[in-house]
């Protein structure tokens, strides 16, 4: 069962304009296919980057605006964060991939209101953009427990993340300190500190926890 949140009165017999921006010419083209079959809404805008969205987005002032998260330029987050600097009652659904922590968090702090993967059931789909259109949050099962679980998560701190890429990358401890200008000591001192704080106790399983919550992509 997907989880709404809030409740606010959308007009009856009208019906709901969406922008739609992805990227993949394949993905959009199915996306705007559901969504105008669907009774009630009617896709007045596309857009293949983030630029185009935003400049879409002010031409058209869609009611909803269904944004993929990993574009060309500006990705759907900073999307959200532009529009939403000039229009703040914005309403956004971001859609992606991903189902990585920090992307979930990046997209809803920047003011999304809903945020969907790419393999969600059509039905679903619309009935996000109802909902969203009516200003309700939407969260999938699978988001939701991410953002429940996060909310107990200890954060890690600048210095944390930095090592941490920089194990992404494959450098030693050595390596490390010599890029970063500390002593090894430290750079072995921030490396405990994360392996208490993901829950692992070696590299690989650090590195499957990070990749894990979205906080790198190996290459």
């Amino acid at each position: 069962m997907t989880a709404t949140f809030g409740t606010l009165g959308g007009a009856v017999g009208r019906r709901i304009r969406v922008l739609v921006a992805d990227d993949h010419a394949i993905v959009r083209q199915g996306v705007v296919t559901v969504l105008r079959d669907a009774p009630g809404i009617a896709v007045v805008a596309e857009a293949a980057d983030g630029a185009a969205a935003v400049a879409r987005y002010a031409e058209h002032r869609p009611d909803v605006a269904l944004v993929d998260l990993e574009m060309p330029g500006l990705d759907g987050a900073d999307v959200v964060a532009a529009v939403r600097a000039r229009y703040p009652d914005a309403r956004f659904i971001l859609l992606t991939t991903y189902d990585a922590d920090d992307d979930i968090e990046r997209a809803l702090r920047a003011g999304a209101k809903a945020y969907l993967l790419k393999d969600v059931d059509p039905q679903e789909l619309v009935a996000c953009v109802r909902a969203v259109d009516q200003g309700r949050a939407w969260a999938s099962p699978a988001v939701a427990a991410k953002l429940a679980t996060r909310l107990t998560r200890v954060e890690l701190t600048p210095r944390e993340r930095t090592v941490l890429r920089e194990l992404a990358a494959g450098k030693s401890n050595k390596e490390i300190a010599a890029a970063l200008g500390i002593v090894e000591s430290t750079v072995k001192l921030h490396v405990t500190h994360l392996y208490e704080k993901l829950g692992v106790s070696s590299r690989t399983e650090a590195l499957a926890a990070a990749v894990g919550r979205g906080l790198v992509r190996l290459p």
